[in-house]
């Protein structure tokens, strides 16, 4: 409260300025500052209780007086202080200095002196006052400080600090910048991504984020020298405040050495997995022809059944030996005898799927484990392929056979020594019963064949007795809702078996000129048809037909064609042949030069089961084709499988650019459907519309649509 001069009497004046005194006194005990003041004139001081305590003084243990000042100074520092109260007295300006000073109790702190001369009317000096600081802890602060950063600008790390906005360098050490070859003014004037030119903003945004997320990040970076050299650099980086800014501090260390350490133990370990595989290799595999050996053969073996008994699959394994090779070895040598191995092993590898197994067990003795297999028919083909294969001289106009065993799991055997031994016991067989053929270990081959003979002399006897009938599967156009087509497919009406299946007796045929018969029987039969349906007024649209190459190579093929067609009078606008894609690849030129002959006539030619086998698109443009018919087997999984989808995809595609016909066969789902008309192929065939049926059938089919 201010002292009113006019209106305050003694009394109260003297109580607020008590007032104020204690207030004062209580300043100076928070900011630890004492105030004193001397008079020039008396040589008397006065102290206040902050200056006393500063010193560490009882109050009233002595009389306060500048020489008691000068006195508890460090020597150094008292001429010092008494030059700078002189000055002051003379200029009359507020002094400021720091010194240091001993305490009673030994201990010394740091001062801060503030003073200023006050002079009476004349001019002339007549009292000292000033204020007096304990700055120990600040000055201890203050050089605390300083050495932080002397250790920091010393330190042989690189270290930074970075604007958290523009990523521009606000701070670096004299590690930083001897590393890098720039001045401070210099590397100030740049950001990181000139210092770090393998860093995207992408990648420093990502590191922002993990560092507010984690509280710090570490990461390695490559730094570019002034000089344009690189180094590698491990950086710890986390937040800070700098001069009243968010910002990054950065720690790198030179990882260089480390780096082309990590690069040679790298090297070093990539060797090692090398000669490690090697070595493996090896130990599992035979050194001449490079198969499997018994180890290895036995080892996946072990694999299969545990494979084969997990998901109820059936394999088989295959003994093989080659005939004579003991004479060859005998007569020509070994080395000679070595060419014969690796080449019949190569031979063997080709009749083979990816996922067999060729190995050699030694000597002569190969071995197959064949996957996945549905029937004894399928294992048959295999081995009819390997006999094959071993026709044609091998070297030196060297001609060689094998003799092959067959067991089968789970059929003959589940242990995987009795498979070995049963395949073995097969193969011997064999060999008794003539070389160069294959024996399954049990009795089924000599039922087969027993049965194929019946069969075969029953086929003379259906063609003769015309048992033989022809159902028709409709194609349709799912686009237009109407039928386009129908497939003529043979069925065998035994009369004491029932209908027979055309896969039981068909490749008994094909292996004699029975197919050819067949062919012929069909083909008059569903053009006699055909015929009756155009005449009865109705639209039955193409009539295809599968065509056996083994009948197209026939030399009056052509002629029986044009004599059939003509006594049944039926136009050769309505028929389509369709050829298998396997027998068309199996001897392309040849089938380009047959089919070219039936397409002059007007007769439009598909392959059908197309992207099973193994087309050439050189050969693909060159035959005469006029439709692709898709194999259900790409169709049958769509549209779980994506694999099948794009196959399918890529048949379409690959028709619309040839401007072919396409038509997609075994659809039986809607979904398949809606796939099929989504991608561009209208043309369909199979059970969701209509399954294969008889003539009557397929006449009341089309008596319907007319109807509709």
């Amino acid at each position: 409260m201010p002292i009113d001069v006019e209106n305050d009497d003694l009394q109260t004046a003297l109580t607020k300025l008590k007032a104020r005194e204690d207030t004062f006194r209580q300043f100076e005990s928070i900011s630890k500052m004492g105030s004193w003041e001397v008079d020039l004139i008396t040589k008397k001081s006065i102290w206040s209780d902050e200056s006393y305590k500063i010193y560490g003084i009882p109050k009233g243990s002595v009389e306060p007086s500048l020489q008691l000042f000068f006195s508890r100074l460090i020597p150094e520092d008292i001429s010092r202080a008494q030059k700078v109260l002189q000055e002051a007295m003379i200029s009359g300006k507020v002094t400021t200095f720091e010194a240091t000073a001993i305490r009673t109790d030994g201990k010394h702190i740091n001062i801060l002196i503030n003073g200023k001369t006050l002079y009476d009317e004349n001019k002339h000096p007549v009292r000292l006052i000033g204020t007096t600081q304990d700055i120990t802890k600040y000055v201890e602060l203050k050089r605390d400080v300083q050495e932080f950063y002397d250790i920091i600008d010393s330190s042989a790390n690189e270290i930074y600090i970075i604007d958290s906005i523009t990523y521009k360098y606000v701070y670096a050490n004299d590690g930083a910048l001897k590393a890098l070859g720039y001045t401070k003014e210099e590397l100030f004037a740049k950001g990181i991504f000139e210092i770090n030119p393998y860093l995207s903003f992408e990648k420093a945004t990502a590191l922002v984020l993990t560092m507010q997320r984690d509280g710090f990040v570490l990461h390695r970076s490559i730094h570019k020298r002034k000089d344009g050299s690189d180094y590698y650099v491990q950086a710890y980086i986390q937040p800070i405040v700098y001069k009243g800014k968010e910002s990054y501090i950065l720690f790198d260390t030179d990882i260089t050495e480390l780096v082309e350490l990590e690069k040679k133990q790298k090297e070093t370990e990539l060797l090692l997995r090398k000669q490690t595989k090697e070595l493996n290799y090896q130990a599992t595999h035979d050194t001449l022809t490079g198969l499997p050996n018994r180890a290895l053969f036995e080892d996946r073996l072990k694999q299969t059944i545990a494979s084969a008994k997990r998901n109820k699959k059936k394999f088989a394994v295959l003994f093989i030996d080659l005939d004579q090779f003991k004479r060859i070895n005998d007569s020509y040598g070994h080395h000679i005898g070595d060419k014969v191995l690796i080449e019949a092993s190569s031979r063997l590898l080709n009749v083979l799927r990816e996922e067999d197994t060729l190995s050699r067990l030694g000597g002569d003795e190969f071995t197959i484990i064949l996957q996945n297999i549905k029937s004894d028919a399928d294992i048959e083909v295999v081995a009819k392929k390997i006999i094959s294969v071993m026709k044609d001289p091998i070297h030196n106009n060297l001609y060689i056979s094998a003799s092959i065993g067959i067991a089968s799991y789970p059929t003959d055997t589940t242990d995987m020594q009795d498979l070995i031994k049963y395949a073995d016991i097969a193969m011997y067989k064999a060999k008794e019963l003539g070389r160069n053929r294959f024996e399954f270990y049990s009795d089924e081959l000599s039922k087969k064949a027993f049965e194929d003979v019946i069969i075969q002399n029953n086929l003379h006897v259906a063609l003769k007795e015309e048992q033989f009938i022809v159902h028709y599967q409709a194609q349709f156009d799912i686009k237009l809702k109407k039928i386009v087509g129908f497939e003529a497919l043979v069925r065998w009406q035994h009369p004491e078996l029932g209908l027979i299946p055309p896969n039981e007796f068909i490749p008994i045929a094909e292996e004699s000129d029975l197919i050819v018969e067949i062919d012929r029987y069909v083909m008059k039969k569903a053009m006699q048809q055909f015929s009756k349906w155009y005449k009865d007024g109705l639209n039955p649209g193409t009539l295809a037909l599968n065509l056996a190459m083994k009948r197209l190579n026939k030399d009056d093929f052509v002629d029986y064609l044009l004599q059939t067609m003509d006594k049944c009078d039926f136009s050769s606008s309505w028929l389509e042949l369709e050829v298998t894609e396997r027998q068309v690849m199996s001897n392309p030129i040849s089938s380009i030069q047959k089919l070219n002959s039936i397409s002059n006539l007007g007769i439009e030619i598909a392959i059908d089961d197309f992207g099973t086998g193994y087309s050439s698109l050189a050969y693909l443009k060159k035959l005469p084709l006029d439709k692709l018919k898709i194999d259900r087997s790409f169709i049958k999984d769509i549209p779980k499988n994506e694999d099948d989808k794009a196959i399918s995809k890529a048949i379409i595609a690959l028709a619309k650019s040839l401007n072919l016909k396409l038509i997609a066969e075994g659809v039986e789902l809607k979904e398949q459907e809606e796939f099929l008309l989504e991608n561009g192929c209208n043309y369909i065939q199979g059970f969701l519309y209509a399954k294969p049926v008889s003539e009557n059938e397929a006449t009341n089919m089309l008596k319907e649509e007319r109807l509709s």
